[in-house]
């Protein structure tokens, strides 16, 4: 028998009002990625004003390849997330121990498996996606120093999930902002004042994510909670490994498939040259401030949904997914208007050649229109993974945005050689993606509520 210890109100989300759990929780990780979203787009600003276009492509070509390395350790770190929020919403305070334990011991694995794959493979991937001989060089400058840092990364994400699947969105935050600032000055040092080039800038994330990781552990260590962490503890433990790989492994192997395609788009605009690579680069980087709100809409979805399913409480879980997926909505179109509107300003941040902003602003004009179909997808996958059906969000992410976007980009580029072509290739498999998850949402007893129980 599991003994139970009456946690602060602030870390449960199983009672009281709903929007208003949803923006508390949601607001503080909005704050945090904001700072996150500084990592790369400070990278991105400095090396493209101070070391040119060339320099620039080489930080965007890089971006996909380190979300596919990471992608999938960063998934199973969120699907220990859902173990964790779903225990602790049922109070079962040893397994919430033997979770966050056992999680750590798989990040420190996973973070020296990705420091040596990173490290080794760099030269290869880069070639294997078209990256042209001019970038190649400072590419692989990058890509490789940023890997050396792969043991802080992978820790911080999982720390900063045991802390959000407890209800703990303010500390992560706090953490984020200090290395934020500090990964700021660190660019400006190393690129803009000391001229050490390209691979300086990921040396000045690496050094900011083991900040932030330092901090994290720091604060778990000393809580005084029920998922206080104790560095003998640490290990894994067979049951709480078979729940993170069970509710993980879907997820890390849908981010791995979404970052695959995303590859095999990145290599089709690498064939238009650096200017396009800037360009889409730089939009790129746009759009990850842009979706901000989604990404912490979801996190709070999947917490949410986790405890209360957790708790027994369906009811609550209904309500909150409904209230998530419309703010996400709204807030993504929202968004996509202000960025359709200043676009040309938007991207001539990054670099204001003419090519390049031809490139960027038709490249974010014929995608942003279409963000809400993105924000209905990333929502409906989130109340699925906090549902424990990580599975289900990753069939649809599998066939939707690799299945159908690999094959739909190659055929349309072959078709029409023109970047459009290339661009086209996200609404479209957005709306394939909320297609299915509409079908889905209507065969889903516990979403459907009363109206499942009278079929």
């Amino acid at each position: 028998m599991h003994r139970t210890v009456k946690p602060a109100k602030s870390t449960l989300m199983t009672e009281g009002p709903i929007a208003r759990q949803l923006i508390a929780f949601a607001l503080p990780l909005l704050l945090g990625n904001l700072f996150q979203q500084l990592y790369n787009t400070a990278d991105s600003l400095i090396v493209g004003n101070f070391l040119g276009s060339e320099a620039l492509a080489a930080v965007s070509s890089s971006g996909n390849l380190i979300h596919l390395m990471v992608g999938f350790f960063n998934g199973v770190a969120g699907g220990a997330g859902v173990v964790i929020a779903r225990h602790y919403g049922a109070r079962d305070i040893p397994r919430v121990q033997k979770t966050i334990h056992t999680m750590l011991a798989f990040g420190i694995a996973a973070g020296l498996l990705l420091t040596a794959v990173g490290v080794t493979l760099t030269p290869t991937l880069l070639r294997l996606m078209g990256t042209p001989e001019s970038v190649l060089p400072q590419s692989i400058s990058y890509f490789r120093t940023y890997f050396y840092g792969s043991i802080a990364f992978v820790l911080y994400n999982i720390c900063m999930g045991i802390l959000q699947a407890v209800g703990d969105s303010r500390h992560p935050l706090q953490y984020l902002i200090l290395s934020s600032i500090i990964n700021v000055v660190l660019d400006l040092l190393f690129v803009g004042v000391l001229g050490w080039g390209v691979g300086s800038a990921a040396a000045a994330t690496a050094i900011s994510q083991l900040v932030s990781m330092v901090l994290c552990m720091i604060r778990l260590m000393h809580s005084d909670r029920d998922y206080r962490v104790s560095l003998r503890k640490i290990g894994f433990e067979a049951r709480a490994l078979r729940e993170i790989l069970q509710n993980g492994l879907p997820s890390g192997v849908s981010n791995c498939i979404i970052s695959v395609a995303n590859v095999v788009v990145q290599a089709n605009i690498n064939a238009f040259g650096a200017a396009a690579m800037a360009g889409c680069g730089a939009h790129s980087r746009i759009e990850g401030f842009a979706f901000l709100p989604v990404i912490c809409f979801n996190m709070a979805l999947t917490t949410f949904v986790s405890q209360n399913l957790g708790a027994g409480r369906q009811d609550r879980a209904r309500r909150g997914a409904r209230i998530g997926v419309a703010c996400s909505i709204a807030v993504a179109e929202s968004v996509a208007l202000l960025i359709y509107i200043f676009s040309p300003s938007l991207i001539a941040l990054f670099d204001s050649s003419a090519e390049v902003l031809s490139y960027g602003v038709m490249h974010q004009r014929t995608i942003v229109p279409f963000f809400f179909l993105c924000a209905f997808s990333h929502s409906m996958a989130a109340i699925f993974r906090g549902a424990g059906k990580a599975t289900t969000s990753m069939l649809v992410m599998a066939i939707c945005w690799c299945g159908v976007r690999v094959p739909f980009v190659t055929l349309m580029a072959a078709l029409r050689p023109v970047l459009t072509s290339v661009s086209i290739a996200y609404p479209f498999t957005w709306s394939m993606s909320s297609l299915a998850f509409i079908f889905l949402y209507f065969r889903t007893d516990w979403l459907r509520g009363r109206d499942a129980k009278a079929a």
